[in-house]
Parts: C-alpha cells; structure tokens; sequence
C-alpha cells in the first residue's frame, strides 16, 4: 500500500494556480445545475458539474405556482450541493434563479428557503438580465461571434444580437420547454401558433439574416446531439457544432411530426428532455423561419459562463481563450513550456520566409499547434500522434470552431506519425479544408525537425533558424550547433523542403 508522505504536494500538479475555485448554481426552470471551476479566469475549466432535473417551472404558467414535488427536489438538490461546495473548498459562490422563480407565486418563499440553505444571497434573473448574460456567454466562447443569440431554457426564450462584443435588442418570451408543454396543453399544434404569435413581436430577429443563430441550452443542445449522432458526424464536441440553416429546418420538421422515441440514437437524449423537443423544434423551425440565418450554431456556453465572464477585470475579458487555455495545458503536459513558446517564434519566420499566404486566423490556430506540440511526450511514442489527435480535438477549448481545433490536432498528429496520414479515420479528414491539410502537414513537417535539433529544451531554437533563402529551405546550424545536423535531421528537413517546393540545405 502506499503511504502519504510529508513531501507529496498540497496541491495537485495537475491543477493550474488561478486562485481558489469558484461555482455557480443555476436553478433553472427544467433542471438545477452546480458547475465549480478551478478558478475565476479568461478560461475556467470545470472541475465538477452536476445537474438534477427537478422541473419547477412545469406547471407555472397555468397554475402560477413551483410544483410542490419539484421543490422538495430543488431544495434537497441545493443541500446536496452546498456541502460539495464547502468539500471542494469553493470560496466564491454564486447561486442564481430564472424565469421559473421569478414568475411563481411561491417563488420569493422558495427563494426565501433556498438562501437558507445555500448561505449566500440568491440573484433572482430578470428576463432582461438572463438574455445579456446568455448572449456573453457566447462572447466569451465563440471567436468574433456575429448573430442572434437564443437561450431557450425550461420557461423562457432569450433573444439578443451580438456582434464581437456588441449587444442589441433584447427579448425575453414564454417560450421554454417545459412553459409551452404547459400552455398548450401538451398540443405541439397549439404550441406552433403561441410560438409564432410570440415571435412576430421580436422584431429585431430580421436582423438575423445571412448571419449566425447561436443556440444556448439544454433542450437544444439535446436537438443538435440527436442530430451529430443521426448523422454519423466525427467530433463528439457540442461546443461551436454548426448546422446549415436549411439542414436544421429539415431536422427540426422530422422531429416535430414524429414520437420523440421511434427516432434513432434517442438513447443519446436524457429521458427527461425527451418530452420537450418538440417543442424546442416548434421554435427552432419559427426563428429559423423569422430571422432567416445562414447556420445554426451550438454554444456550451450560456448565464453560467457570461456571469463568470462578467465578474472578470477588463483586461481579462480582453484576453484570448483559446491561446490561454493552450498555454495552461502547455504549462500542464509539456516538457519545456518555454520551449513551446519558442516554437511560436520560429515557426513565424520560418512561414515569413515562405512566402506562403496565411491569414490572421490561420496564424492564431499555428500558434495554439506549436503550445500543444509536446503535450503527449509521457505517452508510448507508438500512440503519441493518436493520443495528441484525442486530447486536442476533444479538449474543453473555447474561441475555437470543429475545422480550428482539427486542424490543430491534425498539425500536432503529424509531429508525430510523419507527414501521412497513415490510419487517420476519413471522418477527420471531412471536417477541415485541402488548404488547411496541407498547412498542418507544413506545420508538423516543420515541429519534427525543431523537436529532432531541440530535444524539447528551450535556448536552442532561436539560434539556428529555418528559412527560405535563394529558393533554398536553409536550416542555419552555425559552427557552434554543426554537430546537431545529422542524418535524420537532413531527411526530415528534405521531406519538409518538399512540401513547400523548394530544396534542403543545411548551412
């Protein structure tokens, strides 16, 4: 048995030092949730989360009251989550309630016993507060989003506009899940007429046209994971999941005219939200009608996230989450970080010297490739490549769409395995461009011979460049560095050379 000994560390190495953890708790109107991260920053991961359904907004809108089963739920749910709070040490606590809450009559004596419990005041959302939260969720997960942001919970429909960090508009409508079962007598026919009555007074929704609908939510988020799985689709991601307009229309019709149950993979859904979605396709097909958008556009991140993103200083809301987030997993698995930072610096005037067109975008995504280069250096080497494909490509990365965070895994892959593509499933392979194949393999060709001269350590990089001189790709070692040009060096250099047309040399 091993024993605790007196030099094992307080904290775990594996965690990053960001402060002490912070939680949220969301009594919503289908399911309460608690999320505790590791620390209040540009990037909070997660480090528990746990939901109960316990419906409090089922019967508010007919009987103006939180079911008196649904609160037993509630309150036994939030003692529950007090006390992991106080195991996990969380020294920041918010707790916050919805349109379930703040439309029942019994909801100040529910909220009234929920602070009790909780110990902490309990921030009761108006509609127009929980759509501004919803929409910064989305700023601070989607890179430059620019769209209608829809937050459909168990009792409301959040609607705002947002383009880079800009809001507009505003509207929040008795259109959720569990507030149209409820109305409409669980008649999806009655619910398609309330939707559409509803919808037609958002007259900014017209604003939607041509641009992106973000959908944020468990029901929808539900839809969209029905539809990944029905459709065979490679990344089971759901964070920046985009569907084509015309696509989900299509979609949201088939579920709406059949048993929620007779559909294939609906083993993927919860039991719970199995009920609601058709009613979360009722809306979908309305916006879709309404604000005619080019996609749709799944967000993970919602109230929950946009409160964290809201309490954070300026500058930090100014910082980018996808470099932050690979600089902390670079920082976490790397050998050297300093090193993966360097790579940065090398790889930026080895592609100068190319001549090779690269936008901003593709810069930012070469910068993350070379953070995340040594990430799986503890692995077997057969598996390096594979398990630096898993990690990126389902890693917790905001600021990033499915074709960014392949083409990263991609770049870093071939790092690995070599400039083919060797047992890479086809499925990968269809979710980013020929381009951008093309410029992760540069890029990978590129790390293996940094790694191969560096042996991972920092110092050594920015002394012996990689360029295009003359139509040459020259490898500058220098009298002091001539002995790292071995043979593997000159083959991987030539393989790369061959890539971008041009021939190796080392000087």
């Amino acid at each position: 048995m091993l024993k605790r000994t007196k030099t094992a560390p307080a904290v775990a190495p594996g965690r990053l030092d960001v402060g002490p953890p912070v939680a949220v708790i969301d009594i919503g109107s289908n399911s309460i949730r608690l999320v505790a991260y590791e620390g209040l920053c540009r990037n909070p991961t997660p480090i528990f989360n746990e939901k109960v359904l316990a419906g409090l907004g089922r019967e508010v809108l007919t009987t103006g009251l939180l079911a008196p089963d649904a609160v037993g739920r509630a309150l036994a749910a939030l003692k529950r989550f007090r006390m992991l709070c106080d195991v996990m040490g969380v020294e920041r606590l918010w707790v916050i309630a919805t349109a379930a809450c703040r439309e029942a009559k019994n909801g100040p004596q529910f909220i009234r016993e929920a602070k009790a419990v909780c110990g902490v005041e309990i921030d009761v959302l108006s509609g127009k507060r929980e759509a501004t939260l919803s929409a910064l969720g989305v700023v601070s997960g989607i890179h430059k989003p620019d769209g209608i942001v829809g937050d459909l919970g168990g009792g409301s429909l959040e609607l705002v506009d947002v383009k880079g960090t800009r809001l507009a508009g505003g509207a929040s409508l008795p259109l959720g899940g569990l507030a149209l079962q409820d109305l409409s007598a669980r008649s999806l026919k009655k619910a398609d007429k309330i939707v559409d009555e509803a919808l037609r007074g958002v007259k900014f929704l017209k604003a939607g046209q041509g641009r992106a609908f973000y959908a944020v939510g468990g029901t929808w988020r539900a839809l969209t994971r029905l539809h990944m799985r029905q459709t065979g689709y490679p990344l089971h991601v759901m964070q920046n999941y985009v569907i084509p307009a015309r696509e989900a229309l299509e979609f949201a019709r088939l579920v709406r005219r059949v048993n929620a149950d007779t559909l294939s993979q609906i083993e993927s859904v919860n039991e719970f939200r199995r009920p609601l979605l058709g009613y979360a396709a009722v809306v979908l097909e309305h916006i879709i009608r309404a604000a005619k958008p080019r996609e749709i556009v799944v967000s993970a991140a919602g109230v929950r996230e946009g409160l964290l993103f809201s309490a954070l200083p300026e500058r930090e809301r100014k910082r980018d989450p996808l470099i932050d987030a690979a600089q902390e997993l670079n920082v976490l698995r790397s050998r050297s970080p300093e090193h993966g930072l360097e790579l940065i610096d090398w790889t930026d005037r080895f592609m100068a010297s190319t001549g090779i067109e690269e936008t901003a975008d593709e810069k930012r995504l070469r910068h993350v490739a070379c953070l995340l280069g040594d990430i799986a250096w503890r692995a077997h080497p057969d598996y390096r490549g594979e398990q630096s494909l898993n990690v990126i490509s389902h890693a917790n990365l905001l600021g990033v769409d499915h074709p960014g965070r392949t083409f990263v895994a991609l770049a870093v892959y071939f790092r690995h395995v070599g400039l083919f593509e060797g047992e890479l499933g086809p499925g990968v392979r269809e979710l980013v461009t020929t381009r951008m194949i093309d410029r992760a393999r540069i890029l990978g060709g590129a790390m293996r011979v940094a790694y191969l001269l560096s042996a991972a350590m920092p110092n050594l990089l920015p002394t012996v460049p990689l360029v295009v001189r003359r139509g040459q790709l020259q490898l500058v070692l220098g009298e002091a560095h001539a002995t790292l040009g071995g043979e593997r060096v000159a083959n991987r250099l030539r393989q790369l050379a061959r890539l971008i047309g041009r021939e190796a040399l080392i000087v």
